[in-house]
């Protein structure tokens, strides 16, 4: 398999007389994994700023938190932060560049706001008549249309910098379909051109057929990844998604919760591909900051079977059944969110998210009909 990244290092392309911004992190790096901009560098493209996403460019910022423009420990080049001041490059950081390049490893889910820093910069490229060029590579946790998720996004009600535009929540796509899917339908004037993966299928995943590479400091590994649509939501309410441990996403817990009555109703459900088991920790950092917690941990059973949001879902189900007084909302503030307010239907895409959850009235529709209808035409692989 090679990345985009490989496919243009080996392309006597007209990229490489330019000069060029790139948007990049430490995640994006060849299969071998050199990190993209150095071997882009080495190769004699000539770069002369970055921009980064989210976490910033050595993807080690916290969830939310303001990124400054920097420089470049690798390089020596200026970074500018697309998660700071702005969202988006303007007018004056694109002036000077002939084209921007954008390589950053996505998760698949519609709340991931690498995703949505790409978007930014598609429409300040049509705005700048400047081309954007995208190295595309693999959907780390799978892109079978099949495994699509939903709910779809309420644009009306519920837009945000962790969903502007309506897509389901777990997309099962690369950024390079959904870069040319936006291309067509939302910023029509823009120079695009995608540099596909090779020997990627959609069944491939991460770990299993290429390596992984954390993508921000809570996504360390795969598994992290693929439970992140439906373990995500917990950002939303009042039980913490386990940051500040070992494994963010992959444990949740509330100083209130009985984890082995939790785990027990839990597998009674007999949800698909996944198990639940008790288990407490301290988080040294988040919503319950050195206090013991009581929940569950994860482990996927079958990555075929296995539905991430499904999961998160019963999840918060359950708990409500069981603690009616206790699961709250919470106020989750981020650059992009400052006061904090309605995270949770910003994460899943609908208004009165939680009056919806504890009701349990099938909200949530079988979205895959409709995603393949919309996305059909753009998919690369």
């Amino acid at each position: 398999m090679q990345f985009g990244i490989e496919i243009l290092l080996q392309q006597s392309a007209p990229w490489k007389e330019m000069k060029i911004a790139m948007v990049t992190n430490n995640a994006a790096s060849t299969f071998s994994g050199e990190k993209s901009r150095g071997a882009l560098l080495k190769n004699g493209f000539q770069l002369i700023k970055f921009f980064s996403p989210e976490h910033g460019i050595a993807v080690t910022g916290a969830d939310g938190a303001y990124q400054r423009h920097t420089t470049d420990m690798l390089t020596s080049l200026p970074v500018i932060s697309l998660y700071g001041d702005v969202l988006a490059p303007d007018a004056a950081a694109l002036q000077d560049v002939d084209a921007v390049l954008f390589d950053i490893p996505d998760v698949g889910c519609r709340y991931y706001t690498y995703l949505w820093t790409m978007t930014n910069v598609m429409e300040a490229c049509a705005a700048c008549h400047k081309p954007l060029i995208i190295l595309d590579r693999p959907n780390p946790t799978g892109a079978l249309l099949h495994k699509t998720e939903g709910p779809m996004l309420d644009e009306t009600h519920c837009t945000s910098f962790i969903g502007r535009w309506n897509i389901p929540l777990k997309h099962c796509c690369t950024l390079g379909e959904l870069a040319q899917y936006f291309a067509a339908t939302r910023t029509t004037n823009l120079q695009l051109h995608i540099i596909k993966a090779k020997g990627y299928q959609r069944h491939h995943l991460a770990g299993i057929d290429f390596p992984f590479v954390p993508t921000s400091p809570a996504i360390q590994n795969v598994h992290a990844a693929m439970l992140y649509p439906g373990t995500g939501l917990l950002e939303g309410v009042n039980i913490c998604e386990a940051r500040g441990t070992e494994f963010p996403f992959s444990m949740c817990g509330a100083p209130w919760i009985n984890g082995e009555k939790l785990a027990s109703a839990i597998q009674e459900q007999s949800l698909p591909g996944i198990e639940a088991v008790a288990v407490q920790y301290t988080p040294s950092s988040g919503i319950y900051t050195g206090i013991e917690c009581r929940g569950v941990k994860w482990r996927v059973t079958d990555v075929a079977s296995f539905n991430a949001v499904q999961t998160g879902l019963a999840l918060l189900q359950t708990v409500h059944h069981l603690y009616p007084q206790h699961l709250q909302e919470r106020l989750y503030k981020t650059v992009a969110n400052p006061s904090g307010e309605g995270h949770l239907d910003k994460l899943l895409g609908v208004q009165n998210a939680l009056i919806k959850i504890q009701k349990d009235d099938g909200f949530v529709m079988d979205v895959k009909a409709e995603w393949k209808k919309m996305i059909g035409d753009y998919l690369l692989y």
